[in-house]
C-alpha cells in the first residue's frame, strides 16, 4: 500500500509521524508527500519544504498567494502521479483542501482522508459541507466532532488526541532546569507571523515579571523554521531566554515551569499534559481578527477550556494582547493553579489518555476507510 500525505506545519508533522508509525505497525506501507522533520524521519521524502506552507490568516496569506497556488498545483499533480491508494491531508485546510479538490476533479475515485476535523463548532459551520465535496473520511481529534462531519456526508472517527501519548520528561531532562527563581515558559508560536507579532508583547511581560521576581528565568522552546527569528527578536529582552530546539530539553521545560505564556493553539494541550498552568495571548492582522470575530460561535479559543467545559485559562486576544493586562493574570495563576490543573486532568481523560495510542487509532481508521 502507498499513501500520499501532506503536513503543512509542525503540529501536522507530529500527527503525520504518529500516523505513519501506526500504519507501519499494522503492515507494509510506502509514503510520499510533503512533511517536516518528523514525517521525514518516518520515511517520507518531502516534495518541498513544509515551512513554505506555515502561513496563517487571510492578510498574511495574500502576499504569498501566487507561490502557494503554484505549490497547490504541484502537490496535486504529485499525488495523482504517485500511484498512492489515497491522499491523506493533515490540518492546514486552506492548502490541503485545495489540493484535494484538484485531485478529486481529476479522479473522482481517488480516496481522500483529512486528519483534524475543521472546527465548525467554533466558526464557519458551512465548512463541513464544503469539505464533504472533496473529502471522503475524517479523523477527529476531539470527541464531540464526529456528528458534525457525518451530518455533512463524510465518514468520521474520533481517534484521540496525540498529546495524551506524548513522552513526558525524564528526571534528567527536568534536572536541566534546576535553579532558583520562578521559570516562565514563553511560547510565541511556530509561524513567523505569530512570533513577529507576539515577541514584543511577551518581552514586555518578561520585563514586568522581572521587576516583581528578580530571579525570573525564561525558557523558550521553538521549532526549526523560526529559531533564527526568535533569537533575533528576543535579544533585547530583560531576561535572556534559553532558546530550546532539543526535544528532551523541551519536555523538561514543560514539566518544571511554574507558568506559561503561550500563543493560542494546540500548545495549550501540551501544557495541560504536563499540568503546567498557562495564560493564552494572541494577536493577528486586524483584518483577520475582524473576520474571525464576526464568524465566531464560541467565547473561548483555548482547547483546555472547551474540552473541560470550563473557562479557567485566561485569554488575551487582539486588542487585549497587552502586557499590562497579561501580567496580573500570570501572577494570579502562579499564586493558585489548582482550578487549571483540575480542568487539565479532565481534558486529558476526555482526549483519550489511558487508551490505545492515537496514532495507532488513526492508522486503523485510515485502513477502515480504505476498506469501505
Amino acid at each position: 500500500m502507498k499513501l500520499f500525505l501532506i503536513a503543512g506545519e509542525p503540529s501536522g508533522d507530529r500527527l503525520g509521524a504518529a500516523l505513519m508509525a501506526g500504519l507501519k505497525a499494522l503492515g507494509p506501507v510506502e509514503f510520499a508527500g510533503i512533511g517536516g522533520p518528523l514525517t521525514q524521519a518516518e520515511g517520507m521524502q518531502s516534495l518541498f519544504p513544509m515551512e513554505e506552507l506555515s502561513v496563517m490568516g487571510i492578510a498574511e496569506v495574500l502576499p504569498k498567494y501566487f507561490h502557494l497556488k503554484r505549490r497547490i498545483r504541484e502537490a496535486a499533480e504529485a499525488a495523482l502521479a504517485s500511484g498512492a491508494e489515497a491522499l491523506v491531508t493533515i490540518d492546514s485546510p486552506d492548502f490541503c483542501l485545495r489540493v484535494a479538490a484538484i485531485v478529486k476533479a481529476a479522479r473522482p475515485d481517488f480516496r481522500t482522508i483529512h486528519y483534524v476535523a475543521p472546527s465548525v463548532w467554533a466558526w464557519r459551520p458551512g465548512r463541513a459541507a464544503k469539505m464533504a465535496r472533496v473529502i471522503d473520511h475524517v479523523l477527529a481529534l476531539l470527541p464531540f466532532e464526529p456528528p458534525y462531519m457525518t451530518a455533512a456526508g463524510m465518514t468520521c472517527d474520533f481517534v484521540g488526541h496525540p498529546v495524551v501519548s506524548e513522552v513526558l520528561a525524564s528526571d534528567a531532562e527536568m534536572a536541566a532546569f534546576a535553579g532558583e527563581g520562578p521559570l516562565l515558559l514563553a511560547l510565541p508560536g511556530s509561524r513567523k507571523g505569530e512570533v513577529t507579532r507576539l515577541a514584543p508583547v511577551f518581552g514586555e511581560v518578561v520585563a514586568r515579571l522581572k521587576d516583581r521576581h528578580p530571579g525570573l528565568r525564561v525558557a523558550l522552546p521553538t521549532v526549526r523554521g523560526v529559531a533564527g527569528l526568535v533569537r533575533e527578536l528576543t535579544a533585547g529582552w530583560a531576561v535572556q531566554p534559553q532558546i530550546i530546539e532539543d526535544a528532551g530539553l523541551k519536555r523538561g521545560a514543560f514539566a518544571v515551569a511554574d507558568v506559561a505564556l503561550a500563543a493560542s493553539g494546540t500548545v495549550s494541550l501540551e501544557l495541560a499534559a504536563n499540568a503546567c498552568p498557562m495564560v493564552i495571548a494572541y494577536d493577528m492582522h486586524p483584518l483577520t481578527l475582524w473576520l474571525m470575530r464576526r464568524a465566531a460561535l464560541i467565547d473561548t479559543v483555548t482547547l483546555v477550556n472547551l474540552v473541560s467545559e470550563t473557562r479557567v485559562v485566561p485569554e488575551f486576544i487582539g486588542p487585549n494582547c497587552r502586557a499590562d493586562r497579561i501580567m496580573p493574570a500570570l501572577e494570579a495563576i502562579m499564586a493558585d493553579p489548582s482550578a487549571q490543573r483540575a480542568a487539565m486532568a479532565v481534558t486529558m481523560e476526555r482526549l483519550g489518555k489511558g487508551g490505545e495510542p492515537p496514532g495507532l487509532r488513526a492508522a486503523r481508521s485510515v485502513l477502515g476507510a480504505l476498506r469501505r
